[in-house]
């Protein structure tokens, strides 16, 4: 792979709860830099990263009921219309887990259908955060499953503030379980350029990651 193949397979992570708006641009500024797919930010972050980010081919990206992943269906439709208001091109939702192992598979896929609908409609695309780390294979499935027919564009794997992050056996189950027109996501401890090639063997679309410019550095080292 060339360096601006590897580039564009990165969502550039700047979610810490104690990031000041000069990170927050800092961190636009490595994006840009490199030319990765996405800034995936806090969502009170948009405005900065849309300005940012203007005129680049590099797209704003938010959380939705982040990290937990419990709020209200209504609340997090109503974080999503905010979302795309301040300009988000792609949203990165967390499936509601607990209704997910209670059973109460309707409601999940329900959920991630009305939060599809507003985002297509808003010319944006779905990612679903499974927090694989809380799943037993056949929980994943379902949880891929469940996406798909609710309109989700990519299942990802991990908030990055669960128990656990991505694995490569996760990421080929999650690719396994889902039809073409749905992409993969790796998210949570993705550090080195190794990790992110592993995990796109595996069938890993896009990953995650808060270590762009070290993942980036090696790539050049590398003569990739």
């Amino acid at each position: 792979m060339t360096r601006n193949e590897i580039a564009k397979l990165l969502d550039h992570s700047v979610l810490q709860p104690f990031l000041r708006d000069e990170d927050i641009r800092r961190g636009c500024d490595i994006a840009l830099k490199y030319d990765t797919a996405t800034v995936c930010a806090r969502p009170g972050d948009m405005k900065i990263v849309t300005a940012c980010l203007r005129g680049s081919d590099v797209l704003p990206c938010t959380v939705i009921g982040f990290p937990h992943g419990m709020h209200r269906t209504d609340v997090k439709v109503y974080e999503s219309l905010k979302a795309l208001e301040d300009g988000c091109r792609e949203l990165d939702m967390v499936l509601s887990v607990g209704k997910l192992l209670s059973g109460e598979e309707a409601y999940v896929r329900d959920e991630i259908a009305k939060i599809a609908e507003v985002t297509h409609d808003g010319g944006a695309i779905l990612k679903v955060i499974l927090e694989t780390c809380y799943l037993d294979r056949d929980g994943i499935r379902l949880a891929c499953r469940l996406s798909e027919e609710g309109g989700a564009d990519f299942v990802k794997t991990s908030t990055g503030y669960g128990t656990a992050g991505a694995k490569a056996e996760d990421i080929a189950l999650m690719r396994a379980s889902v039809s073409a027109r749905v992409r993969v996501k790796a998210s949570g401890g993705i550090r080195d350029l190794d990790t992110v090639l592993l995990m796109h063997a595996n069938g890993a679309d896009r990953c995650g990651v808060s270590a762009t410019e070290a993942i980036m550095k090696e790539a050049i080292e590398r003569g990739m």
